[in-house]
């Protein structure tokens, strides 16, 4: 069974990450979309919150599993069984970095690839960072996002104030 581990912050899950998911999934036998608890980052949404949106957002795809993890992502893809990473990039600026980490997990683990998926061009723009900052200033993210994740954007900006930090809009 081919296994691979498809890892991010998913803060929140993007229409650019689903579709990296579902091309995935017609490609490994199970696709596990990973998400990572990182205490250095501050993110909007809890890690429940996300791997909760993520598995409404993929509920569709029979061999796609939503977990969340801590730690090396390669402890964490062997323990899955897994034999690939895969990696979304949306423009050159991502391949240095994805590189750096890649050849990294290669070195900690030479049985795992890495594999780099390109998002698709009507994607290649979007992050989770802008889908963020353009539903904090009260932006239309209709098609970025599922639209699940759409209604809990609006709460959650709804209950911080209508800003990024919930911090006052005068300031």
């Amino acid at each position: 069974m081919a296994i691979a581990v498809y890892p991010g912050s998913f803060d929140p899950v993007t229409c650019g990450h689903l579709d990296i998911i579902e091309r995935a999934s017609r490609m490994f036998d199970l696709v596990i979309v990973a998400v990572l608890r990182n205490p250095s980052k501050k993110p909007l949404f809890t890690v429940e919150e996300r791997v909760d949106m993520l598995q409404s957002a993929v509920c569709h795809l029979s061999n796609v599993r939503v977990d969340h993890f801590g730690g090396l992502l390669v402890d964490y893809a062997r323990r899955q069984g897994a034999t690939a990473i895969i990696k979304g990039l949306r423009a050159v600026s991502d391949f240095e970095y994805e590189f750096q980490m890649a050849s990294v997990n290669r070195k900690l683990d030479p049985t795992i690839e890495t594999l780099f998926m390109m998002t698709s061009n009507e994607y290649a723009f979007l992050s989770s960072s802008v889908v963020k900052e353009v539903a904090s200033l009260g932006g239309c993210i209709q098609g970025l996002v599922p639209g699940e994740v759409e209604k809990r954007l609006r709460g959650k900006f709804r209950e911080t104030g209508g800003n990024k930090f919930g911090q006052d809009k005068g300031n």
